[in-house]
């Protein structure tokens, strides 16, 4: 039966391509500008595409001896690929433990990890900084990255996931002779592709935006990440546009085919927590 197109219906699509066009301006506009001149920008009549297409401006933009941007790029993938796997190893084995294995102190533990949810980061952003100063770790990757390893909050959302999981399958490993780690290993984490996939994506996109933190470490040009080489195109005494939106178009690329590539896993994350069929 061929389904009715009643007005609610039409008005639900007419909402739904009005979101996507709202969703997709500033897309447009990063494209739009980035491949402009200076003049097209800041030029009062606006044109939907600019006159002159300037593709040149990618190759000025890597090219900058101002700002290192290709090195900016790659090290926030780099960093930004290491902590999310970091942060999900870390976070997802503390997450089982508290929710798996049994412990005196399990729930003691718990309310503490809960506890650093409620201290802001301001509090601990100077005492991070000072170990990480006298370790050396200054414009490194160590610095970047580990401070950054653990989240109270995703391992809170792990040991919720976990203790959802269903016990049939682990017991059934037990069965079969496999010990915590290898239950985890084996087990656990292959049906929970759905859920590790959200959580790291979303700690991709988190880790790759990150600013305050790189920019008090990364003292070093070599150490920059994308978002510190981004905010040198905006300065008090220099405003450099058509560069700051190619780069910003650049920059927002990886989210994007990180994205495309485990939107479905991503879906399946939200809406049936991570277990599979």
């Amino acid at each position: 039966m061929r389904r009715r197109t009643g007005p609610g219906r039409i008005a639900t699509q007419v909402l739904l391509v009005l979101a996507t066009l709202v969703f997709l301006l500033p897309f447009y506009l990063l494209l739009r500008n980035g491949l402009a001149r200076e003049t097209d920008i800041t030029s009062p009549s606006w044109t939907f595409f600019p006159t002159h297409i300037q593709w040149g401006n990618v190759r000025e933009l890597f090219d900058d001896p101002a700002v290192p941007f290709a090195r900016s790029l790659l090290n926030s993938v780099v960093v930004s690929t290491l902590q999310t796997v970091g942060t999900l190893v870390v976070c997802s084995l503390a997450g089982y433990g508290l929710a798996r294995i049994p412990y005196r102190h399990a729930g003691k533990v718990f309310w503490l990890i809960l506890g650093t949810l409620m201290v802001p980061t301001a509090v601990t952003f100077v005492p991070t900084f000072v170990v990480v100063s006298s370790l050396g770790w200054v414009s490194t990757l160590r610095g970047l990255v580990v401070p950054l390893l653990f989240s109270g909050l995703t391992a809170f959302l792990f040991r919720q996931h976990f203790l959802e999981f269903p016990k049939e399958l682990e017991e059934a490993a037990r069965i079969d002779g496999l010990g915590y780690w290898r239950t985890y290993w084996r087990i656990v984490v292959p049906n929970s592709r759905a859920f590790f996939a959200a959580i790291g994506t979303i700690t991709f996109i988190g880790a790759w935006n990150g600013f305050l933190w790189p920019l008090v470490i990364a003292q070093d040009s070599s150490a920059w990440t994308v978002q510190i080489a981004l905010s040198t195109f905006l300065t008090a005494q220099t405003v450099n546009l058509h560069e700051l939106f190619t780069a910003a178009a650049v920059s927002i690329a990886p989210l994007v085919v990180l994205f495309v590539a485990l939107q479905r896993w991503i879906v399946q994350g939200v809406e049936r927590t991570g277990i599979d069929d």
